[in-house]
């Protein structure tokens, strides 16, 4: 074996089509575009969701629902959360910076603590809004409650 007879590896290599180069190349007259119409033409490109002149799904079906554009949206955070991470970190102050180091907020969103699980250690915890039930267990466990 030398680089003189060196091949490529079988259906590696693709010959192109040499398009409108002809009829006796078999692919000449209309390059292989039919006759006539848009689709012939260079330059053409079918608009987005266009179903041939048929009135087009999205416009077929009626709007629906509301977007409300005061809406808060808070990412959830519950108590056997705050609980592991308390037993983890041994820490008793969590706020938003001990929560976005172990990964579960971002820096720009709001945090909401829910009362699912149990919490025994004595935190004290900074949020933007608890609820009634999370802040309840927190003071109980003998924790305090910062909002933001």
């Amino acid at each position: 074996m030398n680089l003189s007879n060196i091949t490529p590896a079988m259906g590696s290599v693709k010959t192109n089509k040499r398009l409108g180069r002809g009829t006796g190349s078999g692919k000449g007259g209309t390059s292989t575009r039919g006759h006539k119409g848009a689709k012939s033409r260079s330059g053409y490109s079918r608009k987005i969701g266009f179903e041939g002149g048929q009135m087009p799904l999205q416009r077929r079906l009626p709007k629906f629902g509301f977007n409300n554009i005061n809406r808060v949206e808070y990412k959830a955070i519950n108590l056997d959360t705050l609980q592991t991470l308390a037993e983890a970190t041994k820490a008793t102050k969590i706020d938003l910076a001990a929560l976005i180091q172990a990964g579960f907020i971002t820096k720009s969103q709001l945090v909401k603590i829910l009362a699912k699980g149990s919490l025994t250690a004595k935190l004290e915890v900074e949020a933007h809004a608890f609820s009634k039930a999370a802040e309840d267990a927190i003071v109980a466990a003998g924790g305090s409650v910062v909002k933001l």
